[in-house]
């Protein structure tokens, strides 16, 4: 069960109204949104009338949820969730485009990147600055001068800025410099990592697990949403299958039916979910043909010189195609991109 409670709602009352929700042999989980107070009512919930319920004087809204993901579900909030960005908007008719190199490698190489996105269209920098690989021997990001780079080129250039985060402990750093959190497929049950980046201010995208379900995935949004943090967008990056001429397996089905199931917005990483140039494109488009609230796409200014995933980075002059050829597809599917600032 969830319960909305109203937004002039006393301290006191709240804990009034959780004290005799326990008695009834229920456990109710608070969660602060930022606006007001939300209940998350679990245990022997079937005995407790909805009607009693809404009869309390501090309760706007109480609804019976059998979804295990209870905030994340669309039978909590019917109408999509729409986030907000330095004047972005992520969510419903607005299509974000996310694009940049795999790993921040130096000033000159961000500044490159940031300025020929912003022109072909793109309304999101991204690019690591702590990078998760399968060998410890392979390049392993900046670290904070990543975060500092980053930083400085998305405040120059007026993009909205987003890069993984993979430790509890530098979720207070990361969220000083970027301007959204990703949490990689890797981490997408690091429940710490979930919970850390729940309590803090700044939106999510959590991807999708390798080899995770659907239900895992929005089990996963759940624990970002039950700390607080309503911004959680949600990223389809393929699935691992017997299939080995792409790198993973991207499962466009995902996109319809997380917007069934629930009101979070979906991103889509053709660049991670084929690893392969020549898929991309085809992908990208596909993408947004079957609902797509974002796009996450690699792109480097030079891609044979990149430090990391160089084999699926697009150029610039690729990604500016790409953009033109998409445009009649998004106006089709009734969405658009936001411009930025001077764009």
């Amino acid at each position: 069960m969830i319960i909305v409670i109203k937004k002039d709602t006393t301290a006191d009352q709240i804990e009034q109204l959780l004290s005799r929700l326990k008695k009834a042999n229920t456990i109710p989980l608070p969660v602060y949104n930022g606006q007001q107070t939300i209940i998350v009512l679990s245990g022997e919930t079937d005995n407790l009338p909805l009607k009693n319920i809404l009869s309390i004087e501090c309760v706007e809204t109480a609804n019976r949820i059998s979804a295990p993901y209870k905030l994340a579900s669309r039978s909590t909030k019917s109408e999509d969730t729409i986030i907000e960005v330095k004047g972005i908007k992520i969510g419903g008719k607005h299509l974000a485009m996310m694009a940049g190199p795999c790993s921040v490698e130096s000033l000159e190489q961000m500044e490159m990147a940031a300025e020929n996105l912003k022109k072909a269209g793109a309304n999101i920098l991204r690019a690591g600055a702590f990078k998760p690989r399968t060998t410890p021997y392979s390049f392993q990001g900046l670290g904070l001068e990543g975060l500092k780079i980053l930083k400085k080129v998305g405040d120059k250039y007026n993009m909205p800025t987003i890069t993984e985060v993979l430790d509890p402990r530098d979720v207070e750093l990361v969220e000083e410099y970027a301007d959204i959190f990703q949490i990689g497929a890797r981490n997408m049950q690091n429940f710490r990592l979930l919970e850390a980046v729940g309590k803090a201010k700044k939106p999510v995208m959590l991807k999708r697990g390798m080899t995770a379900t659907i239900k895992e995935l929005l089990l996963a949004a759940e624990y970002i949403l039950s700390n607080g943090n309503m911004n959680v967008m949600l990223c389809e990056r393929g699935i691992r299958t017997f299939e080995t001429e792409t790198r993973n397996t991207l499962c466009l089905a995902t996109v319809p039916l997380v917007q069934k199931l629930s009101h979070l917005p979906i991103i889509v990483d053709p660049s991670h979910g084929t690893g392969n140039p020549d898929c991309i494109p085809a992908m990208t488009y596909a993408a947004i043909a079957a609902g797509a609230n974002g796009i996450m796409l690699e792109v480097h200014p030079n891609p044979e010189e990149a430090l990391s995933d160089a084999d699926q980075a697009l150029t610039i002059g690729k990604f500016n195609e790409i953009m033109d050829t998409a445009k009649p597809i998004i106006k089709a599917v009734g969405k658009h991109i936001d411009p930025l600032p001077n764009q």
